[in-house]
């Protein structure tokens, strides 16, 4: 297979290796990516994370590799979760945490954890959305005629909607606020990330605490409830940090951005403002924009893709950006097109691994999206497009501040 060294562009990533953006466009993958898609051969990128530090990874770019190593159980999640470790915890020594997980460890975790999230749940779930995203559009209007939409709308709403979940109080926000922040960022050191952990794992053992003595009406009471006898309070801590740093920090990084793809594809607003047509249109934004976390596996043993080896103990990592951008579909996919019928698409991740929580995700882009434009029909970027900056440090891609006005 070859392996060659990648361009500096891919060295110094303008983002994430895996979701390098274009130059000026921050929604279409970049020339480096393009590049490396366009080859054939499976090449090695190098990954920042800030609990191995840069690890080297074979990058999987087309949808249909994608989809064979995301289904093959042969590709494990790469972090196995160590249960004689004693040093630090991290996120990938924390019990609980689904993507510690194969096997069958992962089919009884995941089977609780969507227990937690049926379509019961998300549906009566619904109209506390509703009353969460009105209460954020009267505190930006109150604010206006310009806000930050990112600090105003983007970051608070799906953090409130996280504290409905967990039963946590909203007194609270900030400081899970903070933490999130910091746990999604490459851009730290590892003790700052254990440090930042250890946090995180001191409040969620309190919120677990107070559940197991009285259970809230929320999932991580639903937990305690069904599955209290089983579950050690290390795994309830972390699946509600499963909950927690899912739930947040890719619904924040997914309303931001898509406000500035519609406010730079004017035409496709009056799409999204057409309820009926409003659940297509959400599939497509998480399509085309692609903002979530790398998805990393790491081969069991050796393996093929695309009748190329990869070995035992490479890592893989799959873009979800070219994936998604690359499939063949009647319209061009590098354009955002609304109206388009929804196609399968990786933001959510495929095979055993998806996302637990993607509906409530759906439906909290599917009633705040909407909301905002109806409040605001004016609303306009503030600042020039090419002013706004991106969050090229963080897992999750994303505009770090947008200034808009109405």
């Amino acid at each position: 297979m070859a392996v060659r060294k990648v361009m500096n562009a891919m060295t110094k990533p303008v983002s994430m290796p895996h979701n390098h953006r274009q130059a000026g466009c921050p929604f279409r993958p970049g020339r480096a990516l393009l590049e490396l898609h366009e080859d054939p051969a499976l090449h090695r990128v190098p990954v920042p994370n800030s609990q191995l530090g840069e690890v080297g990874a074979v990058l999987i770019t087309r949808d249909e590799d994608a989809r064979t190593v995301l289904a093959d159980a042969r590709h494990e999640v790469g972090f196995a979760f160590d249960p004689h470790w004693t040093g630090p915890r991290s996120v990938m020594n924390q019990p609980g945490v689904l993507l510690n997980y194969d096997g069958d460890e992962h089919i009884r975790y995941r089977r609780m954890q969507a227990g937690a999230f049926t379509m019961k749940r998300i549906r009566a779930l619904s109209g506390v959305i509703e009353q969460i995203v009105e209460k954020h559009l009267d505190d930006v209007e109150k604010a206006g005629p310009g806000v930050d939409l990112v600090k105003a709308f983007a970051e608070p709403l799906p953090l409130f909607v996280i504290c409905e979940l967990l039963g946590a109080p909203l007194a609270d926000r900030a400081g899970i606020l903070e933490r999130s922040s910091i746990a999604s960022s490459v851009d730290t050191t590892l003790e700052v990330q254990q440090d930042n952990f250890a946090a995180m794992i001191d409040y969620m053992a309190a919120l677990v605490t107070a559940h197991r003595r009285e259970p809230g009406d929320n999932i991580l009471g639903d937990l305690v409830r069904k599955h209290g006898a089983e579950l050690s309070d290390d795994e309830l801590v972390g699946m509600g940090l499963d909950v927690l740093v899912a739930g947040h920090g890719t619904l924040s990084g997914m309303i931001g951005l898509s406000v500035l793809a519609l406010l730079s594809h004017s035409e496709q607003l009056a799409v999204l403002r057409d309820d009926k047509l409003s659940g297509g249109a959400i599939e497509e934004l998480l399509r085309f924009l692609a903002v979530a976390p790398p998805l990393v596996r790491k081969a069991s043993t050796d393996l093929s893709v695309n009748g190329q080896k990869i070995c035992a103990g490479e890592y893989v990592v799959v873009s979800t950006l070219m994936a998604n951008h690359g499939a063949a579909l009647p319209s061009p996919p590098d354009e955002l097109d609304l109206r388009r019928k929804p196609v399968p698409h990786l933001a959510f991740g495929y095979g055993r691994h998806q996302c637990v929580g993607q509906q409530l995700a759906r439906l909290e882009l599917r009633i705040a999206l909407p909301a905002l434009f109806r409040r605001f029909p004016g609303l306009r970027l503030a600042v020039p497009f090419e002013e706004i900056e991106y969050r090229t440090e963080s897992l999750v891609y994303g505009v770090k501040r947008l200034p808009v006005e109405w």
